[in-house]
C-alpha cells in the first residue's frame, strides 16, 4: 500500500490512462479525486473505486475553466483534508489540419484544454502540496512534439505537448525546495479513447510521406501499449520509489518514437 493515507487528484480520470491511474492509486490506499468533464464518468469511476473498498470523490470540471478547477480542488481538500499527488492528465487531440486551415477557435480549444488546463490544475493544487510538506506531480505529454513531428496537421497538439515538457522541467527546479517532484510522461500509441476527440482535416496537404519499418512499435511488433502499462509508470513516479527523480520526461512507446522522430 504505497499510498496509504495519501490523497491524489487525477484529471481526465473518466477513461483511458486517467481512469487506470485512479483505480490503481485507490487500490494502493490513496483517496482519489476523480476529475473529468462529465458527471456520469466521474461518478462511475468513483463508484468502481468505492465498490472495491477504496475512497474516491467524483469531481466535474472543464480544466480550461478557472472557477471550475479552483472549486474542484477546494472540494477535494475539504473532503480529505490534504493533497499529496497530482496526475495532470486531461487533454484532447483537437483538430489536426494544415496551419492555414486550422481556425483560431480550434487552436484555442486545444491550447486551452491541454496547456491552460495543466497550468490551472497545478496553480490550484500546488499550494496544498506545499502545505503537505512534500508531494509529486506527473504530467501527461506525448511522443508528438517531443520526438515525433511527422503526424500531419498536429501543430496545436504538438505545441502543447512540447510546452508540458518544458513546464515540468521548470517546475521541478521551482518546487524542489518544497520537496515536490515534477515529472512528465510521453506516451506513444496507447489503447485509449483519445482518438474520439480528434478531427482530421486535409491531412494530405499538411503531411510528408513517411515510410515506417515493418512493425511500427518495435518492442511489441506493432501492438499499442495499454493504459495499465502507463499506470504502472505513473504510480512509480508518484511513489517514494522515485524519490530522487524530478524534471524527467519518460517516453513510454515501445521505442516507436526512436524510429520516426
Amino acid at each position: 500500500m504505497r499510498f496509504s493515507g495519501q490523497v491524489a487528484l487525477v484529471t481526465g480520470a473518466g477513461s483511458g490512462i486517467g481512469k487506470a491511474v485512479a483505480l490503481r492509486l485507490a487500490e494502493e490506499g490513496c483517496a482519489v479525486g476523480v476529475l473529468t468533464h462529465t458527471a456520469e464518468d466521474a461518478q462511475q469511476v468513483a463508484r468502481q473505486i468505492a465498490d472495491a473498498g477504496g475512497r474516491a470523490l467524483p469531481l466535474v470540471a472543464d480544466v480550461s475553466a478557472e472557477d471550475q478547477v479552483k472549486a474542484a480542488v477546494a472540494d477535494l481538500v475539504r473532503d480529505y483534508g490534504r493533497l499529496d499527488h497530482v496526475f495532470a492528465n486531461a487533454g484532447i487531440n483537437g483538430v489536426w489540419a494544415p496551419i492555414d486551415e486550422l481556425g483560431p477557435d480550434e487552436w484555442d480549444r486545444t491550447i486551452n484544454t491541454n496547456l491552460r488546463g495543466t497550468y490551472l490544475t497545478l496553480h490550484y493544487a500546488v499550494p496544498h502540496l506545499k502545505r503537505a510538506g512534500a508531494g509529486a506531480i506527473v504530467i501527461t505529454a506525448s511522443v508528438n512534439g517531443t520526438r515525433i513531428f511527422s503526424n500531419a496537421g498536429a501543430t496545436a497538439y504538438s505545441c502543447t505537448k512540447a510546452a508540458q515538457v518544458a513546464m515540468a522541467k521548470m517546475l521541478a527546479l521551482e518546487l524542489a525546495k518544497f520537496r515536490i517532484r515534477v515529472n512528465v510522461i510521453c506516451p506513444g500509441q496507447i489503447e485509449t479513447d483519445i482518438e474520439e476527440s480528434t478531427t482530421h482535416r486535409d491531412a494530405a496537404v499538411a503531411g510528408e510521406p513517411v515510410e515506417y519499418p515493418e512493425g511500427k512499435i518495435p518492442l511489441t511488433d506493432g501492438e499499442p501499449g495499454t493504459s495499465d502499462e502507463v499506470a504502472d509508470l505513473v504510480l512509480f513516479l508518484l511513489s517514494d520509489q522515485a524519490r530522487h527523480i524530478s524534471g524527467t520526461p519518460v517516453w513510454i512507446d515501445g521505442a516507436e518514437s526512436l524510429l520516426v522522430g
